[in-house]
């Protein structure tokens, strides 16, 4: 579906939120990024990555959740609009956002009792002493009702602070179980005084944040459509009380859901439709003001008809703008964009305090380091560059690149050195790309990684690389290529523990058995509770086979974060045709049952069906064998994903490809080869040698 049509697009149209005017319907949502310094004051990196947002495309470009005093700071990194030293770095923002055509945005919160003193120093306040677990569980302290004046007087004191810094609207944070939300919510709000009132705290609010933003300011509200969890605020519930606030005081309304108790419903997985919260938000119009909407809304399509169809009046969009920052100029002219796939690896971050990533867009959180935008076009273009997470370069001469396997790491080196200008030309042993990502993009957790595979295709269609699949790179093949730098991404072999049976027929590594696109078996057993083995599992149990899952780790899936299986995980602990042993082993495997070590003990299990192995992946060293006795092309020979040392995840891929792209550039910019210096993290200088371990790899 195209959105180029005789009368334009409806999500390309004008609207005015009260005061201003937004140049189409996509709006930049509030994203907690880490970008800021521990204080709360704007960086560089935060500045350049709002305007980069701005460039391409989005009407309005929210900063984060803002904390409005500092005992309700949640992040370690987060911004603050506490104090009027942050009103210089707000402004910064403001004309940066402004420079790209944009409107800047910024949302007011305060953490309550979601906000633990490792992070504020201080102790939590809340309306009511409620720990909130999935934040860390400390308990807050009831505020007594002078302070809670207090409190919405703060709310006022940051409008104030953004109005005096250039910001053109502000949005108060009434979701996601924060303070205005607390207030709200009957599971949180216990009090017995004129604050049981839900509506007294927000009302305050309001009156506060419309008074200090001025008439050329429009104010917003944030609100969950429901809180996601028994005994918390139903729809209905949330319906009425927003439609007896006070809406003479604001502007627009922006509709999202959830809460911490209820996660998935504010960040969605991968697995849940796009845009499935406008069904709440459309209702919402019935009040009289213009409504957005938030919700995994990740296509064009979806957006368009959220709009289109009456659902909302625009679009608020974070991951999605995320991984490609052009999402909305692109949209409105009918091109590509990179996808969002949902994994949630962004928000699975943001605990470690450290600037927060993207799995799809090595370049997100990296704009900074990009010079100011040049006229884009194949061969060179730093704009581009810092989409793509590569450096900046000055292309000179084509340059001939084999790239070697067509999984995640190939496709995306390919992409890359194509933008460059390059002859790429891919081989690809199987009658298909993708490789672990196509075969990802067949479980129930991950479908948008078909969406990953079909935005590579047409990209690299559009850039015109040959990509030859079903063709095997032996010697003989490789002789017949002349190539001035080659890339080994040809991924690696499971991983099978050295135990006895290992070798019977039914055992298999779980990629394995995913590529042979078997059916569903009535029971299996799958060792190894990583997040592989974890994805497997839930698909195959919920196909209704009885599966038992057994693997060393001390919980399910230890390397990935909450977020990424914040289903998975219920479903298979509730799920009675699943049985979970952790901490456990196999020793010895039979044809129908297997010898699992437990907490010292030994025991013999039925284990029909197969039995699926998930201990990662292992180099094939053989190729580059080959490659380094018989040829050392000019730009030497790179190694990436599972081939090498930076696979093991779909962003390792990505950044890796990225720098192999970015050190081969910088080559034939200078006309030489590689030095030591160039050579990236997994690549082997053209003698052979790596970086790293210093001695040929074989």
């Amino acid at each position: 579906m195209s959105l180029v049509s005789e009368g334009g697009p409806a999500v390309g149209r004008p609207l005015a939120l009260g005061p201003v005017r937004l140049r189409n319907r996509f709006v930049a949502a509030p994203m907690e990024r880490n970008y800021c310094e521990l204080d709360g004051t704007v960086t560089d990196r935060y500045t350049a990555y709002l305007a980069r947002r701005a460039r391409g495309g989005a009407a309005l470009v929210f900063a984060e959740a803002a904390y409005v005093r500092a005992d309700g700071k949640g992040r370690l990194r987060q911004l603050g609009a506490d104090t009027d030293a942050r009103v210089p770095g707000l402004a910064r923002l403001a004309s940066a956002v402004h420079d790209g055509g944009a409107l800047l945005g910024v949302e007011l919160n305060h953490g309550g009792r979601t906000a633990q003193s490792a992070v504020s120093g201080f102790q939590p306040v809340a309306p009511s002493p409620v720990p909130c677990l999935p934040a860390g569980g400390e308990p807050p302290r009831e505020a007594p009702a002078a302070e809670v004046y207090e409190l919405a007087a703060a709310y006022g004191e940051a409008a104030r602070r953004c109005r005096e810094a250039g910001v053109d609207v502000i949005s108060i944070h009434g979701a996601h179980g924060y303070l205005v939300h607390q207030f709200l919510s009957p599971a949180f709000n216990l009090r017995t005084d004129e604050f049981a009132d839900p509506l007294r705290f927000l009302g305050l609010v309001v009156e506060a944040v419309r008074e200090q933003a001025g008439p050329g300011v429009a104010v917003g509200l944030r609100l969950s459509a429901h809180e996601g969890f028994e005994g918390g605020l139903t729809a209905e519930r949330t319906f009425e009380l927003v439609s007896r606030a006070r809406l003479d005081l604001l502007d627009f309304l922006d509709v999202s859901a959830g809460s911490y108790e209820a996660g998935q419903w504010s960040i969605q997985p991968a697995e849940w439709e796009p845009g499935l919260l406008a069904p709440y938000a459309g209702r919402y119009r019935e009040l009289g003001l213009p409504v957005g909407v938030a919700g995994r809304i990740n296509t064009a399509e979806s957006a368009e008809a959220i709009v289109a169809g009456g659902l909302a009046d625009f679009v608020s969009l974070a991951r999605a703008l995320h991984a490609d920052p052009d999402f909305p100029r692109h949209a409105l002219a009918g091109r590509g964009y990179r996808p969002c796939i949902a994994c949630n690896y962004c928000i699975d971050r943001l605990g470690s305090g450290e600037p927060i990533p993207c799995t799809v867009n090595p370049g997100a959180g990296r704009e900074h380091l990009i010079p100011a935008p040049a006229p884009a076009g194949r061969g060179a273009v730093p704009d581009a560059l810092a989409k793509h997470g590569a450096a900046p370069v000055t292309p000179a001469g084509p340059g001939a690149v084999l790239v070697v396997g067509a999984g995640p790491a190939g496709l995306e080196v390919a992409r890359l050195l194509a933008e460059q200008g390059r002859r790429v030309q891919v081989l690809e042993r199987e009658e298909h790309v993708g490789g672990l990502v196509a075969l990802a993009g067949r479980l129930r957790a991950y479908p948008e990684h078909r969406r990953l595979l079909r935005w590579w295709a047409a990209e690299l269609d559009r850039l015109g690389v040959s990509v030859r699949t079903g063709t095997t790179a032996t010697r003989e093949e490789l002789a017949r290529h002349e190539a001035d730098a080659i890339v080994l991404a040809t991924g690696g072999t499971g991983r099978l523990p050295d135990v006895p049976g290992v070798g019977l027929p039914h055992v298999l590594d779980v990629r394995d058995w995913l590529a042979l696109g078997q059916d569903v078996p009535s029971s299996c057993v799958i060792w190894g509770a990583d997040r592989e083995g974890v994805a497997v599992a839930d698909h195959l149990a919920a196909e209704g086979a009885e599966v038992l899952l057994l693997g060393p780790q001390p919980a399910l899936a230890p390397d990935v974060g909450r977020r990424a299986k914040i289903l998975m995980v219920p479903r298979l602990m509730e799920n009675p045709k699943v049985r979970i042993l952790l901490e456990s082993t196999v020793s010895a495997i039979e044809p129908d049952r297997l010898l699992v070590r437990s907490g010292g003990q030994a025991e013999w299990l039925p284990a029909p069906g197969p039995l699926l192995v998930s201990h990662g992946v292992v180099p094939r060293p053989g190729l580059l064998a080959d490659l380094l006795a018989d040829r050392r092309p000019r730009l030497g020979v790179h190694v990436l994903g599972d081939a090498g040392d930076n696979g093991g995840s779909l962003h390792g891929c990505f950044a890796a490809a990225a720098e192999v792209a970015d050190a081969l550039a910088r080559a034939c910019t200078r006309g030489q080869a590689l030095t030591p210096d160039d050579t990236p993290r997994g690549g082997l200088r053209p003698d052979g040698s790596s970086p790293e371990r210093g001695g040929p790899r074989s």
